[in-house]
């Protein structure tokens, strides 16, 4: 008798795909199967793309804890905000009129003696004068740093976005390296077993040593493959860990089961959202509107900006006590744009520029991300069924050919390296399965960053 038990499909202990016995019993945890039957328990729990661990382990890093550590922790996202809260404290600056000029002087002051009383020339002055832009400039500048403002808090909730499309594509392709380590566990464990078995089987005369030498080649071939995971698994822990802001070194701990969802997606439902609610189109409309208000603050350059100033100087009695009446003065100034075609008009040519350009970066954007969710979307419907046929009809069919195989091999009736070359190609399925289902999950997280928010289970 023999039996494979395979749990599917998140589980840790997940398939090493036999168990036999003779001379020498093999046990492999998984889908359970028997001669002529198999039964592979699948549960697609539909949730968000979070991980949700058996027990409150802290060490254990979720999809979710993740995600939280690094909206809550990134540099570069805490770099982004503080930008946007410095632009949100400019347009009261812009909007406000210039600091007056207050004045004190003393004027006509003889050198010769430094005596106010002497001439009636000697005053002491003081003064104040204040800036006035042409009506319209302060109203116009405030708009475009309010816009600017807000353009900077769309970027705000952009760059999160983008932080943490990059935070689940890192979490699952963590995920993959640890399920991937756990089959190659298995598999070594079950070629070990086969090797025993055809140990057994040569020493009794049932068996050839090129079936043992060549389970020994195979199982070598998987040792150098799981050296070649563990270097891309630990630098995969250096990246997540950069992410979260930790140290390199911070050990990365996988929970033993995962949530993930297969949503059903529209490529035309997913382009509307996109334009609709995604904070990078935001940003660019208020850019535009900036913008506008640029080009009209350029064309108002044509007309002057004013000063207006008042004095009071105060004379000194005469060296006699006759009493000197004070000044007092009021004073217009404005700019001239004589040199309007060499400046002003330049500065209204640039601002036209720079709206052109904020409206082709608007239009290119919105094509690229119309081709990004139309290509992912097929890349999507493509591996979401791909992991299905993996799931429901070739690694079934693969284990019922191993299962066949071992019971033959066990009465000699089959040949070691159909078995060994099927097994391997039961191993390879179930890694392409881990593939899939981890690409499904990082091609939703990008497709919910082109969107703007998290895609939904139906």
């Amino acid at each position: 008798m023999f039996f494979v038990n395979y749990p599917w499909p998140l589980r840790r202990a997940y398939p090493a795909w036999a168990a036999v016995t003779f001379g020498l019993a093999l046990f492999s945890p998984g889908l359970v199967f028997h001669s002529s039957t198999s039964a592979i328990r699948v549960s697609w729990v539909e949730a968000l793309a979070e991980t949700r661990p058996t027990n409150k382990d802290e060490s254990i890093l979720t999809l979710g804890r993740a995600v939280e550590l690094a909206l809550t922790g990134n540099p570069g996202l805490s770099e982004i905000k503080a930008r946007a809260e410095a632009m949100a404290a400019v347009p009261s600056q812009e909007g406000t009129l210039p600091d007056p000029t207050l004045k004190f002087g003393a004027l006509y002051l003889p050198t010769s003696s430094f005596n106010l009383h002497q001439d009636d020339f000697t005053m002491m002055e003081v003064g104040i004068s204040q800036e006035i832009p042409f009506p319209g400039k302060l109203a116009l500048r405030e708009k475009i740093a309010e816009q600017e403002a807000l353009a900077a808090a769309d970027s705000v909730d952009e760059a999160r976005l983008r932080l943490v499309r990059e935070v689940k594509q890192s979490w699952w392709r963590l995920f993959y390296y640890d399920r991937a380590l756990n089959l190659l566990d298995e598999t070594e464990h079950f070629s070990q077993q086969l090797i025993d078995i055809a140990q057994a089987k040569y020493k009794v005369g049932k068996g050839t040593q090129q079936d043992v030498l060549l389970a020994q080649l195979e199982l070598s071939k998987l040792k150098d493959e799981k050296l070649d995971l563990v270097s891309l698994s630990h630098g995969q822990n250096a990246r997540i860990n950069a992410l979260l802001d930790r140290a390199a070194k911070t050990p990365v701990q996988i929970p033993a089961e995962a949530e993930f969802k297969l949503p059903l997606i529209v490529e035309s439902d997913l382009q509307d959202k996109a334009l609709h609610i995604r904070p990078l189109f935001a940003q660019h409309r208020k850019m535009l509107d900036a913008g506008l208000a640029k080009v009209d603050l350029a064309q108002k350059g044509f007309y002057p900006d004013f000063t207006v100033s008042a004095g009071y100087d105060a004379r000194q009695n005469t060296p006699s006590g006759q009493s000197r009446s004070d000044f007092a003065s009021v004073q217009l100034s404005m700019n001239v744009p004589i040199y309007a075609d060499r400046k002003q008009a330049k500065a209204v040519d640039q601002r036209q520029s720079e709206l052109l350009q904020a409206q082709y970066a608007l239009q290119d954007d919105h094509r690229k991300i119309q081709a990004e969710i139309a290509a992912k979307a097929v890349e999507y419907q493509q591996t979401k069924e791909k992991l299905l046929l993996l799931e429901h009809e070739i690694i079934p069919q693969a284990q019922q050919t191993v299962n066949s195989l071992l019971a033959g091999y066990q009465v000699s009736q089959a040949n070691f390296s159909d078995l060994l070359r099927t097994q391997l190609n039961l191993f390879q399925y179930q890694t392409q399965y881990w593939q899939a289902l981890v690409s499904t999950q990082q091609i939703l997280a990008e497709l919910s960053a082109e969107v703007g928010e998290e895609l939904s289970h139906e």
